[in-house]
């Protein structure tokens, strides 16, 4: 039996994380959330972690009243993330942390010599190359547990001595694939997901293409593959998660329902495939399934993706920095959706890139971008 520990366990992740565990009998050793103690009172009370942490200082104050005199230990703030990410008794951390947050708990557990379950995507945009040589440094894997990522590792699971020739992401192409133009576009109508259920800022993200661009920084360094032979497929039916084609020309695909609990589930128990009671695909419910390019006209977040990865050094971390920023003023009803995108390329056009960097480099330039693109926005 395994220990999990589950950073950001009250987002959409960190529920279908839990589900897992206890479809599979796992002990949870640590949990967090941001601010939602209800959820996490209710947590603690099914899985009984050694420790719970709340990013609100004033939540977790709160919250130990509540469950004053039991066993589980209450801390806050990213003091508390990061002994959730190196407490000893977890086998696996998953971080599904969303935001750049996520970068110094994974850190953490690395040097604690933990292996990661990777939902956080930033922690790969703003500085895969220093994360990755880390892991290899600790001898640590990193499993990912996006669901397109997931697919990716799976296919090459028994192919590791075959050149890749070209690594095809799927994308469902959110909910205005077919638009050909961002106007007047709402933030009811952005969080309306065709396919998956998710968090805000991810389903934004995915609204704009951002998070295919996100995706298609973090295959980079996870598969140590070039930008350029990473190709962006709008596959409206998510049923193809992922697809990797080899240099005698052959593609294995990973198929399944958009269900994440199946990533979720083969990150925790790799290499082995554990029996369970999710959805399982119904090949003549979808007939057909359909293959188009990505309007990156339209979409410019993914092209502005592309050019940060390419162009390389500290760019993705002010891509990703400026993306937050600009996401949650969205959610705000700030600036309009056509707005995201024009904000993030504003950041990346004025910042000056370092390419011999460190760890502090990564965090002064996500500081910048937040900083600058707060600035921008009193002048919309």
């Amino acid at each position: 039996m395994k220990n999990i520990s589950i950073l950001g366990s009250t987002g959409s992740i960190g529920t279908q994380a839990l589900e897992v565990c206890r479809n599979l009998g796992f002990k949870v050793s640590a949990i967090t959330a941001n601010k939602r103690i209800d959820l996490l009172e209710k947590q603690i009370n099914e899985f009984k972690p050694e420790i719970a942490v709340v990013m609100d200082e004033e939540k977790a104050i709160e919250l130990k009243k509540r469950i004053n005199g039991g066993k589980t230990e209450i801390l806050a703030g990213i003091d508390g993330i990061n002994r959730a990410a190196d407490i000893e008794s977890a086998d696996i951390v998953l971080n599904s942390l969303v935001g750049n947050i996520g970068l110094e708990p994974t850190l953490t557990a690395i040097r604690k010599g933990k292996n990661i379950a990777l939902a956080n995507k930033e922690t790969l945009v703003s500085a895969g190359e220093l994360v990755m040589r880390e892991a290899k440094k600790f001898d640590v894997k990193i499993f990912p547990v996006d669901s397109e990522h997931s697919a990716i590792f799976q296919c090459l699971r028994g192919n590791e001595e075959n050149k890749i020739s070209k690594i095809h992401l799927t994308a469902s192409g959110g909910p205005f694939r077919d638009y050909k133009s961002f106007d007047g576009i709402t933030v009811a109508e952005a969080l309306n997901h065709p396919n998956w259920s998710m968090g805000k800022k991810i389903t934004v993200d995915s609204a704009t293409m951002m998070n295919k661009g996100l995706e298609v920084i973090e295959a980079k360094w996870l598969f140590d593959i070039k930008s350029e032979k990473i190709n962006v497929v709008v596959h409206p039916q998510s049923v193809i998660h992922s697809m990797v084609e080899f240099e005698d020309g052959a593609v294995i695909a990973q198929l399944g329902e958009p269900d994440m609990r199946v990533p979720i589930q083969y990150a925790f128990t790799f290499p082995k495939r554990v029996k369970n009671d999710f959805p399982k695909i119904d090949f003549f419910k979808y007939g057909e399934l359909t293959f188009k390019k990505p309007n990156i006209k339209l979409f410019k977040c993914l092209s502005l993706a592309f050019d940060a990865i390419k162009t390389g050094g500290t760019l993705p971390a002010v891509l990703n920095g400026a993306n937050e920023i600009a996401v949650d003023a969205f959610l705000n009803k700030k600036i309009e959706f056509s707005n995201i995108h024009k904000l993030i390329e504003k950041a990346m056009n004025a910042y000056n890139i370092k390419y011999n960097y460190d760890f502090d480099d990564v965090f002064d330039a996500d500081l910048w971008a937040r900083n600058f693109t707060k600035e921008c926005l009193k002048t919309l």
